[in-house]
């Protein structure tokens, strides 16, 4: 405990200078968050992060944490204040998707779990049952079986790949371009068993470090929409793939109902970019087509989010988690005010409170899908 004794002391004497700097006002709302939180931060002070972080082991990832306020101001500033423009210079998309991931992955484990997507919401079951229903669907449609391998193409932390294996006894190789997650993912699929019949690399998906046609099937769960064009990240998969095999995605992309010329649609797309790390929002049309370019055939193309009359909305986590989301961020404004959580993370935070209502926002209107579900066919040779 001495260690934490430590760690509570210098706290409270950063908290103590800076209290002395406020005024009555701002005194007695900083003693109202902090006193809600402080059982809170107790607990999670004393928690091991192995698993799961908590809130006051919140930390930018690959960044460090003098960097993490600057690094954020720089990812801001990448993207255009003009409407539909998103990142200015798309030259630089992979080192900020890099920059993005390393700034939000803990967060994203400490209030969404360790798989990063959307699920619809099946009848009668569990987010985390839904959620591994809409992995496993993959496995599903791509065949895998013991003995084969498959390629997770922007694999984060690796949730829905511990799936995907685990329920076809498939191997699984997970490519992110984030050394961290490739850390937490690596350490995760020991921790659960899963080691077997996983592997993590870092790499880019555009330039990826495996021989051609190695791979009896391969998938993609909303991370394509990262790559600065599809097509680039489509023709890596196409040439790592064995003949016939097939390429499943999970797509974020514009619906048939988004119109370029609502400024309020526009608005929603933009800040779903740059809560995201996208670059832009494509049709899927455009998703199509890119596939087709490189050489694939289109054997299915179909919206998820709706696919389903008997499934509830895919946004209505977000939804049940305003409350949710308002309380963590005073958490982690606290967190920030004693100086325990990294200079900036509190901006990030809020960048993806905020981000929660666009996506709700593209969701309810049906202008945007995460889950536009494209499967692809590798010609035979």
């Amino acid at each position: 405990m001495n260690a934490i004794q430590s760690y509570a002391t210098d706290a409270y004497n950063a908290a103590t200078e800076q209290l002395n700097k406020l005024s009555a006002t701002e005194k007695a709302i900083a003693a109202v968050v902090g006193g809600s939180a402080s059982l809170y931060l107790f607990c999670s002070l004393c928690s091991n992060k192995k698993l799961k972080p908590s809130a006051s082991q919140l930390t930018g990832g690959s960044i460090s944490s003098k960097a993490v306020k600057q690094e954020f101001k720089d990812y801001s500033d990448s993207y255009s204040s003009e409407a539909g423009v998103g990142i200015t210079d798309r030259s630089k998309t992979v080192h900020l998707v890099d920059i993005f991931y390393s700034l939000v992955t803990d967060i994203y484990e400490w209030g969404w779990g360790q798989s990063f997507h959307f699920s619809p919401r099946l009848p009668h079951k569990d987010i985390k049952a839904s959620e591994a229903a809409h992995e496993a669907r993959i496995a599903a449609t791509l065949g895998l079986q013991p003995g084969m391998k498959a390629l997770d193409v922007g694999c984060g932390v690796g949730g829905p790949m511990r799936t995907i294996a685990s329920t076809s006894g498939a191997h699984v190789t997970g490519i992110t371009i984030n050394q961290y997650q490739v850390d937490r993912a690596t350490f995760l699929n020991k921790a659960q068993g899963i080691s077997p019949l996983t592997e993590v690399v870092r790499g880019d998906f555009l330039t990826m470090p495996f021989e051609s046609n190695t791979f009896d099937g391969a998938y993609a769960i909303e991370a394509t929409c990262h790559a600065p064009k599809l097509n680039l990240v489509y023709q890596e998969v196409f040439r790592v793939l064995k003949p016939g095999s097939y390429f499943v995605s999970y797509e974020w992309v514009s619906t048939r109902d988004f119109d370029v010329k609502n400024p309020e649609h526009v608005k929603v797309m933009d800040e779903i970019n740059f809560g995201n790390g996208l670059p832009e929002m494509r049709t899927w049309i455009e998703a199509e087509e890119a596939g087709k370019a490189v050489g694939f055939e289109l054997v299915r193309s179909i919206d998820l989010a709706t696919s389903s009359i008997v499934a509830g909305p895919w946004y209505d986590r977000l939804k049940m988690g305003r409350f949710t989301h308002a309380f963590n961020h005073c958490i982690v404004s606290t967190l920030d005010f004693l100086h325990i959580a990294p200079k900036g993370l509190k901006d990030v935070h809020k960048m993806l409170v905020d981000v929660a209502q666009s996506l709700v926002a593209g969701g309810r209107t049906n202008i945007f899908t995460p889950m536009h579900m494209l499967v692809f066919k590798k010609p035979e040779a």
